[in-house]
């Protein structure tokens, strides 16, 4: 037998008491994937459905193109296709694509450089949320001055803290 204040595990015997009085703990937990426990909906998920969906009309859509793209035109006519874009289009719209992103990053990289003010600008410096340092600290005494209040450190001093040993 076990021995009083034992341990196994929780979901086995747990023995806390003196007289070896052993109690059985059951935990349960919900798992979320589980279809028995989502309060009576039944299959699969919604956004499950629209990814299989999306997935099969990638595959379906690619091989189509592919076929459009490669396979001759003689052997399209045996097989009854006739009326399809012509092949100019299998290759413009890629490339159309690909140099639509590209210059639409360098547009955005243009706007972030437009919209950012130059180095020099005391805005990259100070805006409506500085804090200059107090001065209401000077008229207290010594040993009751409390905690300095949040401020920012002026460039200067930064510059003379990182700086000055360099010389």
């Amino acid at each position: 037998m076990e021995e009083p204040h034992s341990v196994n595990s929780p979901r086995t015997i747990l023995s806390f008491s003196k007289r070896g009085r052993t109690t059985t703990a059951s935990v349960s937990f919900v798992d979320p994937n589980d279809e028995k426990s989502n309060s009576g909906e039944h299959g699969p998920k919604p956004s499950e459905v629209y990814g299989f969906v999306g997935s099969i009309t990638t595959v379906v859509a690619t091989a189509i193109y592919l076929a459009w793209a490669y396979i001759p035109e003689p052997w399209l006519h045996s097989i009854g296709i006739f009326y399809y874009p012509s092949r100019y289009w299998a290759l413009a719209v890629p490339s159309y694509a690909m140099v639509i992103i590209v210059l639409a990053v360098i547009f955005y990289i243009g706007l972030n450089f437009m919209s950012t003010p130059p180095p020099t600008s005391l805005t990259t410096m100070f805006d409506e949320f500085s804090r200059e340092p107090s001065s209401f600290l000077s008229h207290m005494e010594g040993d009751e001055q409390p905690i300095e209040p949040i401020s920012d450190l002026g460039i200067d001093k930064i510059n003379v803290l990182m700086f000055d040993d360099a010389k």
